[in-house]
This record gives C-alpha cells, structure tokens and sequence, in this order.
C-alpha cells in the first residue's frame, strides 16, 4: 500500500503511487483521485467525459465523502480495453484502502495531495453553476504556463484555487510556494521575495527568496494589492525579466516559476485610482479567474456544510437539522467559505446527538432565521406569509432602508410596500382581501366605466 520514496522513514502516499502507474499505463497527461461528496454506493458505470477529461466514480459502500479518478487524455486519445481493466484493478485498491480506513484500519488517512491543503480548507467543492465554470476554466488555465490573477473577497477560496492550478499543470511534482504580502513588513519584502546574500550585514546569514525555493513550480502571492509602491517597482522587474537579484548581490541569476497572484480588492480599480501600477497591472492580469462569494452560490451551502461535518467530526456522523439547514441557507456568509468551516467546528463540538439542530449555531446564524423565518416553518404559512416575514427580516439587516431592501430583494418599492402592509402574515381573511381588493366609491360627478349594456343606437361615453 505504501512504499519507500527515498530517504529513511520516509514513505510514499498510496494516491501518488497509484495515479503515477496509472498515468503510465494509459500514457495519459495526468492522473488523480479527488475527494466528493453526494457519490452514490456502488456507483461506478460509464465515465463523464468532458473533452479529453475521464471520469469514473470510485465504488463506495457508505455515506459522505466519496472518491472520483479524473483522467486527462492526450487529445485524441481513446482508452482500449486493457486501459479499462487497468483502471478497474487501480480502482479495486482505492476501494480496498479507503473501506479499511473507514472502518478505522491501520492505514493512515487517505487524503490526495489535491485535497491536502495546508491552511485546512477545502477542496473545490460545489456543483452550482458558478463553480463548474470555474472548475472549466482553471482546467484551462492549468494547461498554460501564464501568469494568473486571482481575484475574491476574503475567505472564498483563492489560495485553493492557486493550488489547484498547481496541482493540474505540468509543474505538479515541483514545489508550491505561497507568500501573504499583507503578513510581511515593507523592509523585509524584497528579503522574502528574493533572498539575501550572507554576511550583507553583521550577523546576517544567506539563504534564498521564495523566487528561488519556488524554481521550477509555482509562486503564489496572496494580497498582492497591499505592496507598496516601492515592492511594485522591484517585483515588476522580477516578473518581466524571471531574473532575480539578492540583497547584496552583485548580479542576477535566472528563475523558472509559474507566477500566480491573489487580492481581494479589485486591481482594475486601484489602477485608476492610482493606488497600484498600471504596468505591473498589465503584466499580473493576462488570465484573470473571479472566485464567486458564497452567498451567490447558495446551492453549494449545505454540500459543503456536509463536507465540513464529515472532515471535523472524527468517528461521529453528523447530520443537519431541517430548521439548521434553513438557516444556512438563508445567511448571507461574509466570511464565506472559511467562516463556514468555522462554524461547523463549532457544531461538532457543541451537537449533543447525531445531528446539528438550529440551537448549535452561532446567534448570528439563528438569530434572525429563529425570530422571523423559523415560525412560518412551524405554522405552515402560506408562501405570501413566509415571503412577508423574509422581507421584514431583509428590511431589518439593511438598517430598515427600504431603497436599499428593494435592491437586496431585487424587487419594486411598490412590492415591498405591499409585504409590509401585511400585519397578519398567517391571516387567512388578508390573503383573500388582497385577491380581490375593494375600490373606493368614486366621487360625485365623475365617470365611471360599467361593463353595462346601453341603449341601442346610443354611443358609449367616453373617457374625458
């Protein structure tokens, strides 16, 4: 299952050893197991095939996390039968292994490289239509060797998508440097980025910048939008030249990296406001990925509240609650995706039973759902009833600023008029007074339109 790699104690993971025969066999351009959620047991029939990508879900024989082998095909290619049986043999093993992890073997955790991510976050979890086209589009970026730009507010999953990028390109075997400019003074930048030469100053040892550790694989900056302008000037000149210069040195050496940036405020904008340097802005943004907020792809919520549960609750197997899954649904995250897992580490420590109720989440969470959303749940309120109360709660998060509720609800300051005239939400005796409303008596002397029959012969008056 596992074997030496070089070095003593040192082994190699059951996943590395699998897809490198496996790419060797099929001569593929790459091979892995990735980690998903929602597989169904003794699933495993005809691959999804999307281009040159196979995919054929591993067969699993309990709930929760599942396993899927992706292929990538030489473009062309076409698997033969001793390709297929190779595959189903690969597959066996993976079944075998993860079965006997799942029942608390002696094997350690089977997690993939793409999936162990050093920060604790997730892999790209999410079958909304936003992530699938990311998913397509960091599969494209993948295939090239071009600078990236990354672009989400905080918590969303840049450093991830870096990663994967990473994980899926040519330069998979090589190191992942990752570097957070926002944690690193301004003096001690051009350090970090580019090395020191020993001896430069009294007690000063040499040792190398990330440029350098990062030679042959990927460098990711994080937060590139706080460097200032003097770092900006000094890494435009890296980036331009892929020569980089220690603080001492005389001369430069040459640098083989894929560069890979991060910010959560959009550079666009800072460019014209003059803040960041437009030449460096042109070099950073010629791939530009937008990592969506949480809260516009509400559908990947509970999946990845699941996946949190699964991946934090040890030997326990936690569910959600009806009332819980509302609320999560219905919260608008922003903290996105890392505040997610930290809510649901909260949960597992605070769940009593086998499921997560309302009453394990945050009062942020359950506040507004519990006081306004919840009951309706309970009485079985009408949709008009649930719809009022939502928008009395939407109203009361915008600081009870109708312009700015109508913008949030994507909805007419006339329809938000008529929710909030609706004082009995359950009322029966109101929704039918608003279906059919009564007209006030029209004033002496005006004209008034009747569908009824006139006189033959005698036109109909007209509107004045």
């Amino acid at each position: 299952m596992s074997r030496p790699s070089g070095g003593e104690g040192r082994t190699r993971p059951l996943s590395d050893a699998l897809e490198s025969v496996l790419r060797r066999r099929l001569g593929a351009q790459w091979v892995r197991f990735r980690a998903q959620l929602g597989i169904q047991a003794g699933a495993g029939g005809a691959p999804d095939g999307e281009s040159s990508v196979v995919r054929v879900p591993v067969p699993s024989h309990g709930e929760g996390l599942g396993w899927v082998l992706e292929i990538g095909l030489v473009p062309g290619q076409a698997l033969s039968d001793e390709h297929w049986q190779a595959i189903r043999r690969a597959l066996g093993v993976w079944e075998l292994a993860t079965e006997f992890d799942r029942k608390g073997g002696a094997l350690p955790r089977l997690m993939h490289a793409h999936n162990r991510v050093r920060d604790g976050a997730a892999p790209l979890i999410g079958r909304s239509p936003e992530m699938c086209r990311l998913r397509e589009r960091i599969e494209r970026v993948a295939a090239t060797d071009f600078t990236a730009l990354i672009e989400g507010e905080s918590g969303s999953g840049k450093e991830l998508v870096a990663r994967q990028i990473h994980d899926l390109s040519a330069r998979r075997r090589s190191p992942f440097v990752a570097l957070n400019c926002a944690a690193i003074v301004d003096s001690l930048l051009e350090a970090e980025l580019f090395g020191i030469e020993d001896r430069t100053a009294t007690g000063v040892r040499g040792r190398r910048g990330k440029f350098e550790h990062a030679s042959g694989g990927t460098l990711f900056l994080d937060e590139v939008a706080d460097l200032s302008p003097s770092a900006q000037a000094k890494l435009l000149r890296a980036i331009q030249e892929r020569v980089v210069e220690r603080v001492g040195a005389n001369a430069g050496h040459a640098v083989d990296i894929r560069l890979v940036v991060a910010t959560n405020r959009p550079l666009r904008e800072l460019v014209q406001q003059g803040d960041f340097r437009s030449d460096l802005f042109y070099r950073l943004s010629g791939i530009e990925l937008k990592v969506p907020p949480l809260r516009s792809r509400r559908d990947d919520i509970l999946e990845l509240a699941r996946y949190f549960l699964v991946r934090h609750g040890g030997l326990r197997t936690l569910g959600l609650s009806a009332a819980a899954e509302n609320a999560l649904f219905s919260y608008d995250w922003p903290g996105n995706v890392r505040e997610l897992e930290r809510m649901m580490e909260s949960a597992v420590v605070l769940a009593k039973g086998n499921q997560v109720t309302l009453q394990d989440l945050p009062g942020e969470v359950r506040g507004g759902f519990a006081d306004a959303l919840d009951p309706s749940m309970r009485e079985g309120d009408t949709l008009r009833a649930w719809c009022t109360r939502y928008v009395k709660l939407v109203l009361h998060r915008c600081g009870n600023n109708k312009r700015a509720a109508c913008r949030a609800l994507d909805i007419s300051y006339h329809t938000l008029q008529t929710y909030l005239r609706d004082t009995e939400p359950s009322g029966l005796a109101q929704d039918a007074a608003v279906a059919s409303p009564v007209w006030p008596e029209p004033s002496p002397g005006s004209l008034v339109h009747e569908h009824a029959p006139h006189q033959p012969g005698q036109p109909v008056p007209a509107a004045p």
